[in-house]
C-alpha cells in the first residue's frame, strides 16, 4: 500500500507521526513523507492509496502561512470521490480560515482540548477499523470537535477526568472512504500496541482492503 503523510505544524512537530508510522514500514506500508507543503505538486496525491493528514494548516513548522488552498481542498475531494482513502489524524482536524470543503469532507473540526492529562481510549462497536483493538490508555490532548456530517458512524471513545468524546469515526464520500482519529499528540500513543493495531485497520479499510 501507498501512502503520503501529511506532517509539520507550528504545535506539533513531523517527527512524532514519522516516528509513530515506521513500525509499519515492516508490515506492507511505503510511506512517503511531506513536511513542507511549499510548491507541493498536487497531482503526487493521486499516486497514492491513502493520505494521511496529520498537519494543521501551516506550510511547515516554521513557515505558519497557510497551505489548504482552495485547489488543494478541491483536489483532496477529487481524490476521495474517485476511491481514495484519507485517514486524518489528530491536528488533521483543525481548521484553518478557509478550509470549509476540506473540514466538510473530513466531516469535522477541532474545537478546544483541556491540559494534557491521562486519556483512556476504546472500542464503542465492532467494525474493521476497531477489530482486535483493545482499551488502552496514555497522557494526550483529549480533543473535543465540532461534528459537521451527518453519516459518521462513531467507532471509539476517549474518556478523561473531565469529559467522554468521540476519538474515532467513518464515513464515506463518493467512492472513497474517510476515517478520523483524534488521539496521537504525544509519540507513546502512536507506538501504543493498541493505537498501531487501530492505524493498521484505518489504512486498510481507507484503501479497502478490508474486504
Amino acid at each position: 500500500m501507498r501512502i503520503l503523510l501529511f506532517c509539520n505544524d507550528h504545535y506539533h512537530p513531523g517527527e512524532v507521526p514519522i516516528n509513530g508510522m515506521a513500525p509499519l514500514k515492516d508490515k506492507g506500508f511505503a510511506i512517503d513523507v511531506v513536511t513542507d507543503a511549499t510548491d507541493f505538486d498536487l497531482q503526487k496525491i493521486f499516486d497514492y492509496n491513502v493520505l494521511i493528514m496529520s498537519k494543521c494548516d501551516n506550510i511547515s513548522a516554521t513557515d505558519t502561512a497557510s497551505w489548504k488552498s482552495e485547489a488543494l481542498q478541491d483536489a483532496l475531494i477529487s481524490f476521495v470521490e474517485n476511491g481514495g482513502g484519507l485517514l486524518v489524524t489528530h491536528n488533521g482536524t483543525v481548521c484553518g480560515p478557509n478550509t470549509q470543503k476540506l473540514d466538510n469532507l473530513i466531516g469535522c473540526r477541532f474545537i478546544s482540548h483541556p491540559d494534557a492529562c491521562l486519556v483512556t481510549v476504546g472500542p464503542v462497536k465492532p467494525h474493521p477499523v476497531t477489530s482486535g483493538v483493545g482499551i488502552f490508555c496514555e497522557t494526550d490532548e483529549q480533543y473535543r470537535l465540532e461534528i459537521l456530517a451527518s453519516d459518521i458512524d462513531i467507532l471509539a471513545a476517549s474518556y478523561s477526568w473531565e469529559y467522554i468524546a468521540p476519538c474515532a469515526y467513518v464515513r464515506t464520500q463518493g467512492k472513497g472512504r474517510v476515517c478520523v482519529l483524534t488521539p496521537g499528540h504525544e509519540l507513546a500513543v502512536w507506538l501504543n500496541s493498541e493505537f498501531q493495531k487501530l492505524l493498521k485497520n484505518a489504512l486498510n479499510w481507507c484503501a479497502g482492503f478490508d474486504t
